[in-house]
């Protein structure tokens, strides 16, 4: 066990997911002239503590429900590899997760009970996504988590914290960024069908089957993009909005990727849409600052 073992633990590829919706509300936050450098970095640790404390849970309630196994063809877990005991991986969530809970006190006491209710609801789908009686993940239902909680709920309650309230422009900024990080879970799903299957896993990929999976992953992508181009022709703003059609271009290796390639190959596509949310999410910040 070595600090690279920890280093694949976590999963930084999946790292992005956690700092995209909190630019893009501290952007909006920034248009409104009520951005908080104290807040913007509470909460970006905030949310990457989330990220990385659901990661580790998984790795661990994965192995415990042996749900992984020597067939994956994701990156190599910790747990089920031996790399790290499993009580050392339970450990670490579990103090992720309490750091994570001691930033939201700090939080809550900043932005009142609104903030408590965001991270009450946090902490317990770090707890409920891979584990409890009806996992989050193993149900069909990872899609629509990620989505609210990466999306309107991350966007929301970064510009709430600093403008201690929400509006209907900061929603409709939200929609895009949750759709990206959706699609990362998609890919991973996506490559994981056969495996999870087997395990008894139903995540949403494994109820619709690869094809409607890969249909699913080309919607999520495209109406992103939509979004801006929508919000550009309501007149509310100027055409700095559709800065992020500048790397739209990249979504067609992805898109020929997941139609043509499976297997460990997809890997590569899960840590290209990553960089897409990412990217995406800088100039939709940028042009929502502009514009």
């Amino acid at each position: 066990m070595n600090l690279y073992h920890w280093w694949l633990a976590i999963r930084p590829r999946t790292l992005p997911a956690a700092a995209c919706p909190v630019v893009v509300g501290a952007a909006c936050a920034t248009s409104d002239h009520k951005f908080s450098t104290l807040m913007f970095a509470a909460a970006l640790t905030g949310a990457l503590l989330i990220q990385i404390s659901v990661n580790l849970a998984n790795d661990y309630f994965d192995f415990l429900h042996q749900i992984d196994t020597p067939d994956r063809k994701g990156p190599k877990r910790m747990t089920q590899s031996g790399l790290i005991p499993p009580e050392t991986v339970r450990n670490a969530f579990i103090l992720t997760m309490l750091l994570a809970l001691g930033l939201g006190s700090f939080l809550i006491i900043k932005g009142g009970v609104v903030i408590l209710y965001i991270v009450i609801a946090s902490l317990l789908g770090i707890l409920f996504y891979s584990a409890g009686p009806f996992p989050i993940a193993s149900n069909g239902l990872g899609e629509v988590f990620v989505f609210i909680f990466f999306g309107p709920v991350a966007v929301l309650g970064t510009y709430y914290l600093m403008a201690g309230g929400v509006t209907t422009a900061v929603f409709i900024a939200s929609v895009p960024v949750g759709l990206l990080v959706t699609a990362i879970i998609v890919v991973n799903n996506l490559r994981d069908i056969v495996t999870d299957a087997g395990a008894g896993k139903r995540t949403l990929a494994v109820i619709l089957g690869p094809w409607r999976t890969k249909v699913e992953f080309v919607f999520l992508v495209l109406f992103s993009f939509l979004i801006p181009c929508l919000m550009f022709a309501s007149g509310r703003w100027s055409w700095v909005i559709l800065l992020p059609l500048a790397v739209f271009w990249k979504s067609y290796p992805l898109f020929k990727i997941i139609f043509e390639q499976d297997g460990k190959i997809l890997n590569l596509a899960l840590a290209e849409t990553a960089k897409l949310a990412l990217m995406f999410s800088a100039l939709f910040a940028m042009g929502i600052m502009i514009g």
